[in-house]
């Protein structure tokens, strides 16, 4: 999670590895990053907020420089916030994310989670509107979302409809929670890779929380995950290759290279390059730029435009969670930051996947959507049984980071909403069906009353 200059030329493809490389840092530096998305809409009516009028995203933009946010233009058009290392930005369809500050414990981070979306409550509230926290909106059709003024957003709503049919619900109509996490050396990210690739479907069904299409259940507790199965081919997925013997920056940066590109950004404009080669870009040939070679940042521009289950820069993202609740914004972090940032931990959960083949992991990830808990892992237990474990074990690598708060708190209590999960043998999305089915009688709007922030 550092930054530095990015408007060095690119020259070879050695350069583009040793962007990746550098991410790589000392244990007392390593840091959390925390992002979560979330719906917004009109308590009036539902629906969901536009970018412009009185009630609008923009208003909400606007509403939230009270409290020292700096506002960040595309044109005319406030896209975003920032303040202190952290962010506050919109996804195609108006969902409101904030990406955090790199901060060094877990409370930190949740004490950042709290303050934002305390102040997103205070201005939402002046305006009559409101925030869920859901990983699939639960009424809102496709052609209702709203679009955000942002120019890549234009190109990437053109292009995904080439590549899958669910790329444009994943665009507007899909919230995530996310952790970033750092690496100290080649050897380690390759493990934190692994294990990260190996249990997103643990995470993914400890968090599934989509279980509505358009006011009925669709058949899915994790319907944001499934999206994710028919986007795009080219920049999704498991990525096997992880597990090959060799694999390293080298390797990730040529599966990079070979990710069709989005655009290039010059000037306050993002330039259409949708389909074509970073390859060539590198050899001065690419057909939208024709003649220019690439700075490194647009390398880094090139590496947000990818979304494996598990997803490299200059640190490590873990994906595969549906947005939720308040208390479930930093058990995510938590989960990952307990199994990851103790190397006794973290060699635990490598051990506890390493036998498993390229068919048994993706197997769990194509099933898990569905089944949640039910999913079966390769040795035949349930994932419900395996999940409890995991956990276990996360609990661990957390209490032996020793990070406490003003109470003398460590870590570790950020799990207690997934082990209450685990305890019921229930994801969130089953919850969610049995209130539709039994106490809201068949609607799902009680859940805009019932789970907002």
């Amino acid at each position: 999670m550092t930054a530095e200059p990015k408007s060095v030329l690119l020259s070879d493809r050695a350069q583009l590895v040793s962007y990746l490389e550098a991410g790589s840092k000392p244990v007392d530096a390593w840091r959390i990053g925390t992002e979560h998305e979330k719906f917004g809409y009109r308590i009036a009516d539902l629906k969901s907020l536009p970018y412009d009028g009185p009630d609008g995203i923009r208003a909400m933009l606007d509403g939230l420089t009270r409290f020292g946010w700096q506002p960040v233009m595309e044109g005319d058009n406030v896209i975003a916030l920032a303040m202190d290392g952290a962010s506050v930005s919109l996804e195609p369809g108006g969902q409101f994310e904030l990406s955090g500050a790199p901060l060094k414990t877990l409370h930190e981070t949740c004490d950042e989670v709290n303050t934002h979306l305390n102040q997103v409550r205070e201005v939402a509230g002046d305006l009559g509107v409101a925030f869920l926290g859901l990983g699939f909106h639960p009424i809102l059709r496709r052609e209702d979302a709203p679009i955000m003024p942002k120019q890549r957003y234009n190109i990437m709503r053109a292009y995904m409809p080439t590549r899958g049919t669910l790329g444009l619900d994943m665009m507007l109509r899909s919230c995530t929670v996310q952790v970033n996490l750092d690496h100290g050396s080649e050897a380690d990210m390759v493990k934190k890779m692994r294990v990260g690739l190996a249990l997103q479907p643990v995470a993914t069904a400890l968090f599934a929380n989509s279980p509505f299409t358009e006011g009925k259940p669709n058949g899915y507790l994790s319907y944001r995950s499934q999206l994710w199965t028919d986007t795009d081919p080219d920049r999704c997925g498991m990525l096997p290759f992880v597990f090959d013997d060799g694999f390293g920056f080298e390797a990730y940066a040529d599966y990079a290279l070979d990710v069709p590109m989005y655009f290039v950004y010059r000037d306050g404009h993002y330039i259409d390059a949708s389909g074509q080669s970073f390859r060539d870009f590198l050899a001065g040939q690419l057909p939208a730029l024709p003649g220019e070679i690439p700075t490194l940042k647009d390398w880094d521009d090139h590496l947000t435009t990818i979304f494996p289950e598990v997803r490299l820069k200059r640190f490590i993202e873990m994906r595969g969670a549906d947005g939720g609740p308040w208390n479930r914004l930093c058990a995510l972090p938590a989960f990952w930051i307990g199994l990851t940032y103790d190397s006794a931990v973290l060699d635990a959960a490598w051990d506890m996947v390493k036998d498993w083949t390229e068919v048994d992991r993706q197997r769990m990830r194509d099933t898990v959507p569905r089944l949640g808990f039910k999913t079966e892992m390769p040795d035949g237990r349930s994932m419900l049984e395996f999940a409890g474990e995991v956990l276990t074990i996360a609990r661990a690598g957390l209490r032996s980071r020793a990070a406490l708060d003003r109470s003398g708190n460590d870590e570790s209590g950020f799990l207690v909403p997934l082990k209450e999960s685990i305890d019921k043998g229930q994801t969130p999305a089953e919850e969610l069906l049995d209130l539709y089915h039994g106490r809201w009688q068949g609607s799902v709007e009680p859940v805009f009353e019932e789970f907002h922030y």
